[in-house]
C-alpha cells in the first residue's frame, strides 16, 4: 500500500515528537537524580550542654557521628522559644515580618500568607513529608492543609492552641495525613514518628526527598522512654534517658540510610530549636542563659551538617548562622527557586557546607516580643542600649559602658546600632504596646 508524502511527514513528526518527549523525561529524571535528599532534624529544647561533641556531659555517639562525618557549626542561633524558631525555618523571615514573636503567636503565619520551604522544595521536584511537632504553628489538620504548606505526607502532633493536642509521648494524639491515630495504647510517640519517617524514605528512595523531622524529644514532661528502667522516676536520670533515646533514633535513621545505600546522597541537618533548659554544662562550665531569655544560652544551639563525600569531615566552623538561613541554603542545594516578591532575611551557607569559604553573614538578629539584639562574632547590642563583649560566650556576657574608650568596641557598637536601627525601621509594629508583653513559653 502506497503512503502519501504528506502522511509520511505526519508519521515522522509524530515519531520525532515521541522521541523529544522521551528525551525530555530522561533529562528531567537525570536532573532529579543528581539532587541530594534532604533531612532536617529539629530537636526540641536541646541546647549545647546536651551534645557530647560540643563538650556537653551527655553521651551522644550517634549525634556526634554527624559531626565526625560533617561540619559542627559553633555559632548557630535560634530564637529563644520554639514557635519563632520554627517560623523562621519555615519562612526564612524574621519574627517582626511574620508576627510570630513568641509561642502564642504561631497561628499568625498561614500557607496563604507565607511561602514555606517545603513548597519551594516540592516545586523543585522533591517528595516532601513532615514527621513530628507542629505545635505553636497552626493551620494544619487535613491533607489539603498539608499540600498548602508543601507537604505530600505528614504525621504531626499539636495542631493548635484551641484544640486537644493530647500527649506527645505515650499514647500520643498524632495526626497522620488528616486522620488521628487510634491504636495508640502503650505506643511511644517518637517510635511511631521514626517508623513513619523510615516508611516515607523507603517509598521515595528512587527520587529526591525532603523530610522535615521536628522531634518531640527532649521537651518536658520528662517521662520514661522504652529503654528506661522499670518504675524510673528520678528526673535527672529520665532527662539523660531522653537524650540517649533521641540519640538512638538518630542512629537508627542513619543506619536505615546506609542500608538503602542513600547515605552518600543525603544531606542531614541536626539542630536544636532553642537554647538550654538549664540542665548540664560544657566542659564543666555553666552556660549563661536558658530557654526564653535573651542571654546567649537562650538562643545558641547545636548545628551539625553531614553530607558524606561533600561536607569536609570533622570540621568546626565559626561562621554565624541563624534560623532564617536554612531556607535559602536548602533551596540553593536543591536547585529550587526563591519565591519572587518575598523579602527573605536568610543568607545561604551552602558554600560552607560544601567546604568552601562562602559569604558568611556579618551578624545575627534575635527577637522575642519587644526584646531584640544583634550580635556579631565578638559583640552584642540589644534594643535597650546594653552592649556586651562576647569573647567568653556562651559562659559570660561582659557588659561595656556606652562611653567605652576601646576603639574596636566603639566601632562595633556604632556598626551594630546601624544594623538594629535599620531592622527596627522595617518593623511596622515596633510601637505597638502589645509587642512588649511577657512572652508565652509553652
Amino acid at each position: 500500500m502506497k503512503t502519501e508524502p504528506g502522511a509520511r511527514r505526519s508519521l515522522l513528526q509524530i515519531a520525532l515528537s515521541f522521541c523529544w518527549a522521551a528525551l525530555a523525561v530522561s533529562l528531567h529524571a537525570a536532573t532529579l537524580s543528581g539532587k541530594p535528599n534532604l533531612i532536617f532534624i529539629l530537636a526540641d529544647d536541646y541546647g549545647l550542654p546536651g551534645v557530647g561533641c560540643y563538650g556537653g556531659e551527655h553521651k551522644t555517639p550517634h549525634i556526634d557521628a554527624l559531626a565526625a562525618s560533617g561540619i559542627r557549626f559553633d555559632h548557630c542561633f535560634a530564637a529563644p522559644l520554639c514557635a519563632p524558631s520554627r517560623a523562621m525555618f519555615v519562612t526564612g523571615r524574621y519574627p517582626f515580618r511574620t508576627g510570630v514573636l513568641d509561642n502564642s503567636t504561631g497561628p499568625l503565619i498561614t500557607p496563604q500568607k507565607e511561602v514555606s520551604i517545603a513548597r519551594v522544595l516540592k516545586e523543585a521536584g522533591y517528595a516532601t513529608a513532615v514527621a513530628g511537632k507542629w505545635r505553636q504553628l497552626s493551620h494544619f489538620t487535613s491533607r489539603e492543609d498539608g499540600r498548602a504548606w508543601g507537604f505530600d505526607e505528614f504525621m504531626i502532633w499539636g495542631v493548635s492552641f484551641d484544640q486537644d493536642r493530647g500527649e506527645r509521648y505515650w499514647a500520643p494524639r498524632y495526626n497522620k495525613n488528616g486522620e488521628f491515630l487510634t491504636e495508640i495504647k502503650d505506643k511511644y510517640g517518637p517510635d511511631l514518628l521514626h517508623d513513619f519517617a523510615v516508611d516515607f524514605i523507603r517509598r521515595n528512595r528512587d527520587r529526591p526527598f525532603f523530610l522535615y523531622y521536628p522531634m518531640p524529644l527532649i521537651h518536658r514532661p520528662t517521662l520514661r522512654t522504652p529503654d528506661s528502667a522499670p518504675g524510673a522516676k528520678d528526673e535527672p536520670a529520665l532527662y539523660r534517658d531522653n537524650i540517649t533515646y533521641m540519640d538512638k533514633l538518630v542512629g537508627k535513621l542513619m543506619a536505615e540510610l546506609d542500608d538503602l545505600k542513600l547515605r552518600q546522597k543525603t544531606l542531614v541537618v541536626f539542630v536544636g530549636d532553642n537554647g538550654d533548659v538549664g540542665q548540664g554544662t560544657i566542659h564543666g562550665r555553666t552556660v549563661d542563659g536558658v530557654k526564653g531569655s535573651s542571654r546567649e544560652g537562650g538562643s545558641r544551639v547545636p548545628l551539625l551538617v553531614s553530607w558524606p563525600a561533600t561536607t569536609p569531615a570533622g570540621k568546626a566552623c565559626t561562621d554565624l548562622v541563624d534560623f532564617t538561613d536554612f531556607f535559602p541554603t536548602l533551596a540553593e542545594i536543591a536547585g529550587g527557586k526563591l519565591p519572587p516578591g518575598v523579602r527573605l532575611d536568610g543568607h545561604s551557607f551552602a558554600a560552607q557546607i560544601k567546604g568552601q569559604h562562602g559569604e558568611p553573614r556579618d551578624w545575627v538578629y534575635i527577637q522575642l516580643y519587644g526584646k531584640r539584639y544583634v550580635r556579631d562574632t565578638r559583640w552584642k547590642l540589644n534594643n535597650d542600649g546594653e552592649f556586651f563583649d562576647m569573647h567568653d560566650a556562651p559562659f559570660r556576657e561582659i557588659p561595656l559602658a556606652a562611653d567605652s574608650a576601646e576603639p574596636q568596641a566603639r566601632a562595633a557598637r556604632t556598626r551594630l546600632q546601624g544594623v538594629l536601627d535599620n531592622l527596627m525601621a522595617q518593623d511596622e509594629h515596633k510601637n505597638d504596646p502589645s509587642v512588649a508583653k511577657t512572652p508565652r513559653k509553652q
